[in-house]
């Protein structure tokens, strides 16, 4: 799968909050429309198929980023205790 270049996602996600600020201060037609777009872009750069999946998956490939929330991961396994113990 191809992945965005480090540069690039940082900005699509700046661009992406600037502009659903914009949606919810204007709501003009164009507004959306641009979230549209930036919402897209971001899709295709993390090759997700939703902003919320694209949103998350750009969190998690930006340098430096860290998985404070495991629960995208799934439960841990359990440790198993020997027999000898």
């Amino acid at each position: 799968m191809l992945m965005a270049h480090p540069a690039v996602l940082p900005r699509l996600v700046d661009r992406y909050w600037a502009l659903s600020v914009l949606d919810a201060q204007s709501g003009t037609p164009l507004a959306r429309r641009r979230l549209e777009d930036a919402g897209y872009l971001l899709c295709v750069a993390t090759g997700t198929s939703d902003v919320h999946a694209a949103l998350t998956a750009a969190r998690y490939s930006l340098p430096g980023a860290r998985t404070y929330d495991d629960s995208v991961l799934g439960p841990r396994p359990v440790p198993r205790r020997s027999a000898a113990s």
